[in-house]
């Protein structure tokens, strides 16, 4: 395997690991033990956790910006655009309930740890919320696109973390289908 293709398999073990143990409670023993690495040919890819730690953001940035190309071109209309990024609370419920949000997850924890890398994190809220805003000033919001879009952002957050904390699918459901007919308010007051 090249020595890149060792690298990616690393960041996508740690972001994996990240998210499901917590950036503080992961060590570099886990990351080499979940790629089959020894410790000197860990070592030899990244010196240090906060290293790794910015090859996830900088993935989970790509990843996103990825995701929210592909609902660009996938959708039809705002709205529609908009409904996807609901809708990534049903498809990821298993995980939400586990774990919560991925990008929420590691913000606060970052946060709480006072880490440089935290406002770096925030970037990937920063493409939802301004995806989102697009996507509402399309829908005809003009000034309220940024509320909007906060809002919704919020409102997913809440959901997510909720749902981590009582492991409650039916909660999620009804939060979801509430989402969607507040969005369809939206579209309609825009109209």
């Amino acid at each position: 395997m090249s020595a890149e293709a060792t690298r990616r398999q690393i960041v996508e073990a740690a972001d994996d690991l990240f998210y499901r143990q917590g950036f503080d409670h992961t060590s570099f023993a886990d990351i080499a033990q979940a790629v089959g690495l020894s410790r000197g040919n860990f070592y030899y890819h990244f010196k240090t956790k906060d290293e790794i730690l910015g090859e996830v953001i900088a993935l989970r940035l790509q990843t996103t910006q990825a995701m929210l190309d592909a609902w660009e071109a996938q959708g039809e209309d705002p709205a529609q655009r908009i409904a996807s990024f609901i809708e990534m609370l049903i498809a990821n419920r298993a995980q939400i309930m586990l774990h919560g949000c991925p990008v929420g997850t590691l913000c606060g924890e970052l946060a709480k740890l006072d880490h440089a890398a935290q406002g770096r994190a925030a970037e990937v809220f920063s493409l939802f919320r301004t995806w989102l805003a697009r996507q509402f000033a399309l829908m005809g919001a003009g000034a309220e696109a940024d509320r909007l879009a906060m809002h919704l952002l919020a409102r997913s957050q809440g959901v997510a973390a909720l749902a981590s904390a009582f492991r409650d699918e039916a909660f999620i459901r009804q939060e979801v289908d509430q989402m969607h007919a507040w969005m369809a308010a939206c579209a309609a007051s825009q109209a």
